[in-house]
This record gives C-alpha cells, structure tokens and sequence, in this order.
C-alpha cells in the first residue's frame, strides 16, 4: 500500500557519518468525528506548508474497499476475516490531492475518486468495525510514521498523539457533545442538498463513540500531554487561534 507524499529527504547523521532519516515537525488532532479536526487540520497544514494526514480517511478507504469485497456489512456482530483484510489494505494504492477551492483533500484509491463515498456514515460505520483489528492498525501505522520522514505534518485522527506520533511536537485532543457533532453533520448534508435524520446520526455517532472508546487496541482518548479543547460552543476560528497558539508555544513558527 502506498500514499502519494513529497519525495524522501535524506540525511547525513553527523554523529555516525551514515545516511539516515529525519523526523519532521509533527502535529497531532485527535478526537471524534465532527469535532472540527479536518478544518482545522487543513488550515494548519496551509499555513505551515505542511503535508495533511487524514488517518480517519484511511480507514474508511478501507472500510470502503472491504464493503465492496464483501468483508465488512452493516452487521457490526458479523465476523471479519483479519488476513482477507490485511491482505486487501496492502493493496490499496492511496493519493491525497488537497483541493484549494473546495478546501478539502480529494481521494483517489487505485486512480479512482473515493472522496464523497468515504464521508459518507455508512462507511464511517465500516471503518470502526475494521480499526479494531491489530494487523490492518500496523500496516497503516508505518505507512503514516513514514509520512513524518518526508515533511512537516499535521496528522488527523483519534490515536494519532497516543499510539502513532507518541513523541509529536503538538498534541490537541479537540473534542464537542454528541448532539453539536449530530447538528454539524445535519447541516452538512442539508447543505449539500442531502436528506438528514438527525436522531438516526446521533445514534450512529454515540454508537461509534462507544466502540472507538471501549476498544481494546488503541482507544480514542486524550494523549496524556494534549491540549483538550472543547468545540461545543467554539467556531473554526476560535479553534484555530487556539491550537495555532499552542503550536507557537512548543516552538512551531508561522509565517502569519
């Protein structure tokens, strides 16, 4: 499985003479769906010049590609074969295009656009059914450790500052109720011109929250070092300001 990333930059190691790997700036958004993480991740990474890891989104684009072989359903009970899984993550050819008019990244899996289809609930649903599983989480794992060898990095996820960059630069846990994630989300798809349920997305969202929470292998919760923000009554500015702030205070210089 491969991610479309700057090229490698490669390193003498002053103290031994041999050629070896830099770890760049890394800065960590962990939290929830809905929370706000992607707007804000995306306009750090702009403003910084760094690239954008939206882990979320490799486990839908899983997720997804495991619905569409059959391995996954909306059955959460249904077993899942883990090698079948292993086996299919490691095919994925994966590419993140940051779109500057739409100010998100668009997904390309194998040459194909999967950006709509992997927003969508239902997959969100598929890819906490296969994060559970230890082989398909390492696979993933080094491909995005690889990722802070090549640039600076803003890294979205829910174990990001736990499990994948414990020794990140900046740590957030951002974080908002249940019901203001279920209200965003609404407005989301009614924005789009899509029918909402609201009371059917509250339930997918705290179902989901309990599963990711409750996990065994890597739970969703605040790194011990993180900031902990609060989105519930916080616009993307606010959040911004805040988290650009804290970013400053650990030694990230902004141009602006």
């Amino acid at each position: 499985m491969t991610v479309s990333t700057p090229d490698d930059s490669l390193l003498n190691s002053e103290d031994s003479g041999t050629t070896s790997f830099k770890r760049y700036p890394v800065i960590c958004i962990d939290g929830p769906s809905g929370a706000g993480k992607g707007t804000v991740t995306w306009r750090l990474a702009q403003s910084l010049g760094y690239q954008l890891l939206d882990s979320g989104a490799l486990y839908r684009i899983v997720g997804l590609k495991a619905f569409e072989a059959g391995l996954v359903s909306a059955d959460a009970k249904r077993p899942i074969d883990e090698e079948a899984l292993l086996q299919l993550t490691q095919g994925l050819d994966i590419v993140f295009v940051p779109n500057n008019e739409s100010g998100r990244v668009d997904i390309l899996v194998n040459d194909e656009a999967v950006g709509e289809q992997v927003r969508n609930e239902t997959i969100g649903g598929y890819a906490s059914q296969i994060a559970v599983f230890p082989k398909v989480r390492q696979a993933l794992l080094e491909l995005q450790q690889n990722m802070a060898k090549r640039s600076g990095l803003v890294a979205d996820g829910r174990d990001m500052g736990t499990v994948v960059f414990p020794d990140a630069d900046v740590k957030v846990f951002l974080t908002a109720s249940a019901t203001a994630r279920a209200e965003r989300r609404v407005a989301q798809l009614l924005n789009a011109g899509q029918t909402a349920d609201f009371e059917a997305i509250l339930n997918t969202i705290k179902a989901r929250d309990e599963r990711d929470e409750n996990r065994t292998t890597a739970p969703s919760k605040p790194a011990e070092d993180a900031l902990v923000l609060d989105s519930s009554m916080l616009d993307a500015d606010k959040v911004y300001k805040l988290i650009k702030k804290q970013c400053q205070d650990k030694g990230i210089y902004f141009n602006s």
